[in-house]
């Protein structure tokens, strides 16, 4: 008999997560799925946040080292970081294009605007705070935040991703330019910690489907009332079309025109990433089965995908800069304000540079958007009219960060020549066109 593949054992934990959960809500039990369902998905996301911050520490020396050249990593961190802004403009552009077609903001009446600004009031006042104190830090404090005082103290909180970047990229470069004989115990002992952590990785990964089990049925008895979901069922929609066209279009197109590589080929090789990411709202927590489905299944040398990918964990946020873009006009028009071009062209700007400085963490992106919204002068307390679907859409946003992610590593493997066949055998000859 042929085995269950992974990711239709997590599509059943999370069928079975939604079917628990609403059985659960039926019998009065959401207490009861709380106590003793709902830590299960938090160790499972504890789990995966827990080989994060190591795995980007020896997969980037890893990558680095191996260059060999300072040359060719500013060449492969040049193509990086150029087609992670392309896609994200690309992203916060469909998502705008959407909104203004649909206009959902428009269908809120005043009873239901009062009654969301009433429930969530609280939640944004938190997030608007917190946005305030990042912008009165000063402009140039997103880029002193990006470099330590204290390695070990950034590497205890996953929110500190890009100051464990800075230090790694430099601890890769110092290892290109001593002397190769001295350099070799460090890189041959990073190779077996690589080894080590991979597989860790594969052993949590067993737990995949009773963790998105527990995450999903936590979810469903921790949701607002349905009365509050139908009010914004317009504005969730606009949301999922954007994110759908980046899923589903723009993404395979992209990776086609290319790789050469089909839809079927990559969307086979990344389905499993995409469904933790789904369930955990985290692009951190997903790396580690990001990395391996990329690099075992998409054939994306480890040298492109240990440097590529977490990176763009940390800086690459298609979805949520989408749904910020999607957010703020619908904000405005729940508001009956008038953007203007400038406005929008505002907007994409503001949601690009923000997407960089969002954590890889769940509802970071609704931190960024006070800063987006008050980039055009939109009401920051206009917050609380979303908060009711936040958490939905942002487990699917973060499946388009972690498409995108993909993608772009595939992109830059094959601009490097370094594009291969996958290392695991078990996949269709079919989908190799």
């Amino acid at each position: 008999m042929k085995k269950l593949e992974l990711h239709w054992k997590i599509i059943i934990g999370m069928i079975a997560g939604v079917g628990i959960g609403f059985l659960a809500v039926s019998l009065g039990l959401q207490q009861w799925v709380e106590n003793w369902i709902k830590p299960f998905g938090t160790i499972f996301i504890n789990l995966l946040k827990l080989v994060a911050v190591p795995l980007i520490i020896v997969s980037l020396i890893k990558g680095i080292a191996e260059l060999q050249d300072i040359s060719k990593l500013s060449r492969m961190g040049g193509r990086t970081l150029i087609i992670y802004v392309f896609t994200t403009v690309i992203a916060v552009s469909i998502g705008l294009l959407v909104v203004n077609i649909f206009k959902p903001g428009n269908r809120i009446n005043e009873q239901t605007r009062q009654e969301l600004l009433d429930n969530f009031g609280t939640d944004a006042g938190a997030k608007i705070t917190m946005a305030a104190e990042q912008k009165g830090q000063g402009p140039l404090q997103a880029l002193v935040d990006i470099v330590p005082d204290n390695i070990f103290s950034s590497m205890t909180d996953n929110r500190n991703m890009l100051q464990v970047i800075f230090f790694v990229v430099l601890l890769g470069i110092g290892l290109i330019l001593i002397d190769k004989e001295k350099a070799k115990p460090v890189i041959a002992f990073i190779d077996g910690l690589n080894e080590v952590i991979l597989k860790i990785i594969d052993l949590i990964m067993l737990a995949a489907p009773i963790g998105v089990l527990a995450l999903l049925a936590s979810l469903v008895v921790e949701s607002p009332s349905l009365d509050l979901f139908k009010a914004l069922l317009s504005y969730a929609i606009c949301v999922i079309i954007g994110l759908s066209i980046m899923i589903f279009g723009f993404y395979p197109l992209f990776v086609r025109f290319f790789t050469g590589k089909s839809a079927r080929f990559f969307f086979k090789g990344i389905a499993p990433a995409q469904l933790v990411a789904f369930s955990t709202s985290s692009s951190a927590a997903t790396l580690p089965v990001t990395m391996e489905r990329v690099t075992e299944h998409l054939g994306v040398d480890d040298e492109v995908s240990s440097f590529v990918l977490p990176i763009g964990a940390t800086v690459n946020m298609d979805g949520t800069s989408l749904y910020q873009g999607v957010a703020a006009v619908f904000i405005a028009q729940a508001f009956n304000m008038d953007l203007t071009l400038m406005d929008q062209l505002t907007i994409i700007l503001t949601a690009t540079l923000a997407s960089i400085g969002s954590a890889a963490v769940p509802s970071a992106g609704m931190i960024m958007l006070v800063i987006v919204l008050g980039s055009v002068g939109i009401p920051e307390a206009g917050l609380a009219l979303i908060f009711a679907v936040d958490r939905p859409l942002d487990m699917l946003r973060t499946v388009v960060n972690i498409t995108g992610d993909s993608s772009v590593s595939m992109v830059v493997a094959k601009s490097l020549n370094l594009l291969g066949e996958p290392k695991v055998k078990e996949w269709d000859e079919n989908y190799k066109k």
